[in-house]
């Protein structure tokens, strides 16, 4: 299945890049390449960008599509690993930096990844297609971290009964594919909890983001993008949910704030300075939304470097 994306909030992340014909820009999250082919369409003969994803299948894609293109790099690798990366690529620091920590298109339709609750498929998850699956968690964690996990990573108020339940139903057998964990997902809500959004969403989300280590170092990662800018570089990181979010927004917040001695000092003794000037928050119009309903709770933030 080839590798695809739609990418969300296109047009105002490429603008937020403010991308100059001979800068240098990283795609952290390059999937399919659809922000990075924009971000290249505004290049020139001597701009460089650098394409980074951890899914082996983006990578191939990448590859199909940028091929023969001098202007391109391709590794497969975390963004996690930004500082690392750039060293040995003798980058010292790049005019525009792009995160979109969604899931792709291509890892929700294809079934074999086991993304998608809306289709059966091996209870996978993982976007590198390495190490530990949604699979062996609900199978083998203790019935407190599953809860935990749910809680926390999904934000879901029915964390306790969905725990035990899969404690439960593993029991007797293991919980191998997706519509088999929807079921005992459904059966441990109330029926009105379904009303309003599909019962399994938060505890998807819960466990793909356990199982990628999503929010593991997420404020560090952040921290060193921003470190790789060179002066006036902007940082742009497109969220879907409010516990990123909440990440992202609190570095930015920190980044941009200067002087922080109590308000009764007559003068600053601290020293400090803001190191970036935060841009409001972007959110896609209703018509992206009507033609991309995945993008309805995307938020992009951008920081630039002063």
């Amino acid at each position: 299945m080839e590798f695809h994306h739609i990418p969300v909030l296109l047009e105002q992340t490429i603008d937020s890049l403010n991308i100059k014909p001979d800068g240098v820009y990283v795609d952290c999250t390059a999937g399919g390449g659809g922000h990075s082919g924009e971000i290249l369409s505004r290049l020139g003969e001597n701009g460089r960008l650098i394409c980074i994803d951890r899914d082996p299948q983006a990578i191939e894609t990448l590859k199909s599509r940028f091929d023969g293109d001098g202007r391109v790099t391709i590794i497969h690798d975390n963004f996690f690993f930004i500082v690392s990366i750039l060293s040995k690529l003798g980058v010292i620091s790049a005019d525009g930096i792009l995160a979109d920590l969604g899931v792709s298109s291509h890892q929700l339709e294809d079934a074999d990844r086991g993304f998608s609750f809306h289709k059966d498929a091996p209870l996978d998850m993982r976007m590198s297609i390495e190490g530990l699956s949604a699979a062996d968690a609900v199978n083998t964690l203790p019935e407190n971290e599953l809860r935990r996990i749910i809680s926390v990573y999904g934000e879901e108020k029915f964390a306790a009964s969905i725990a035990k339940a899969i404690v439960r139903e593993r029991q007797a057998q293991p919980v191998e594919t997706t519509l088999r964990l929807v079921d005992i997902i459904r059966s441990a809500m109330p029926a009105a909890a379904s009303r309003d959004t599909h019962p399994a969403r938060r505890t998807f989300q819960a466990l793909r983001i356990y199982v990628n280590g999503e929010l593991d170092g997420l404020e560090k990662a952040c921290e060193d993008m921003f470190s790789c800018l060179g002066a006036e570089g902007r940082l742009s990181i497109i969220t879907f949910h409010s516990i990123e979010d909440r990440t992202v927004k609190k570095v930015f917040s920190a980044l941009a704030q200067g002087c922080t001695c109590p308000k009764d000092f007559p003068v600053c003794v601290c020293g400090k300075k803001p190191k970036a000037k935060v841009f409001k928050a972007v959110y896609p119009s209703d018509e992206e939304i009507s033609q991309n309903p995945r993008s309805r709770s995307a938020k992009l933030r951008t920081a630039q470097k002063l």
